[in-house]
């Protein structure tokens, strides 16, 4: 499954790949090439997710495929964007000991809550799978339960302690937590706005039950 392998070459890349500590060499173009490339890949999430752009597709493609073909291209784009990423010279910080293992078992944790969460909605779903196989689509309701009555985004409160929980954190990993970060903090209030929409009025409510959308006490 395309959707699969792009997560697994993700986590491939920024363990191994995106670990290499690199010296020497420029820093401005890199960095500048690396904000195109993920800008490239969140553009794609922020233009289709839109429901015009859902509503084209659905009419250009059956409607079975309309999630698929989504993930599908969101896959490839990822895939793309871990494949060119240009390494960037310079470590901001490293650690041993016991920090070290601190910041391991907070990436731990980053990664099982994001399996958790993605569960708890629907692999299936998320994948396109469920409707592309014509299988019936769950109704929108919002959980409370686990990680969902703490956060609304845990997904993405999981990938925060996967990217920023590394050491040594090399400055290409950094460019890529920083920018991927911010990418997420700014789509979420037009996430929330399409399933406020579509919700007539379910997710409204899951906000008044549920304050923090990622980080509970802060935001």
């Amino acid at each position: 499954m395309l959707f699969v392998f792009s997560l697994a070459y993700f986590l491939f890349s920024y363990v191994v790949t995106f670990g290499i500590v690199v010296s020497e060499g420029p820093s401005a173009g890199p960095v500048a090439w690396n904000v195109v490339l993920f800008t490239a890949f969140a553009m794609h999430h922020s233009v289709c997710a839109r429901e015009p752009v859902r509503e084209w597709i659905a009419r250009t493609l059956p409607p079975q495929l309309e999630r698929s073909f989504y993930v599908w291209v969101a896959s490839v784009l990822f895939i793309a964007t871990c494949a060119f990423w240009q390494p960037v010279p310079g470590v901001a910080w490293t650690v041993d000991g016991a920090a070290l293992w601190a910041l391991r078992i907070l990436q731990a944790i980053g990664v099982w809550l994001s399996i958790q969460s993605a569960a708890m909605i629907g692999v299936l779903d998320l994948a396109g799978v469920r409707q592309a196989e014509q299988r019936p689509a769950r109704a929108m309701d919002f959980t409370t339960g686990g990680p969902y009555g703490y956060v609304r985004h845990p997904i993405y409160s999981g990938w925060l302690l996967i990217v920023l929980a590394a050491s040594p954190m090399t400055m290409t990993r950094l460019v890529f937590a920083l920018v991927s970060c911010a990418y997420l903090v700014a789509a979420i209030p037009f996430e929330e706005r399409s399933l406020r929409e579509a919700s007539s009025g379910g997710y409204q409510r899951y906000m008044a039950q549920v304050r923090w959308k990622v980080i509970p006490g802060l935001y």
